[in-house]
């Protein structure tokens, strides 16, 4: 089953996170169906506490329920996408303006 499009973006990471939960359902590491049950489920959870906007607030869900995901299934854990996330964070904040940002230890 292919997942249909959002329709908008606002940020490209809401792009690059829709193709690549796009691609891992097409890999066959999660099922189109598991990950809907999963994103509804993240989704009730978030709205119970607040009126969700539909923009940031949905993309946030979704990285969370796409992160639960990899976590549960063992393709990378809550603690490794903790790390690599604050990693990503010291190197774009400590990146001179206009400079592409990159990882101290990447080759």
């Amino acid at each position: 089953m292919t997942a249909p499009a959002p329709s908008r973006f606002d940020e490209p990471w809401q792009a690059q996170l829709f193709a690549l939960t796009v691609a891992l359902s097409e890999a066959g590491h999660f099922s189109w169906p598991d990950w809907t049950q999963a994103f509804g489920a993240t989704l009730k959870r978030h709205g119970a506490a607040r009126a969700l906007d539909g923009g940031a607030d949905y993309y946030a869900a979704w990285l969370e329920t796409l992160e639960a995901l990899l976590d549960t299934r063992g393709f990378a854990g809550r603690d490794e996408a903790e790390t690599m996330r604050a990693a990503w964070e010291a190197a774009y904040l400590s990146t001179p303006h206009g400079s592409p940002v990159r990882l101290r230890n990447a080759g």
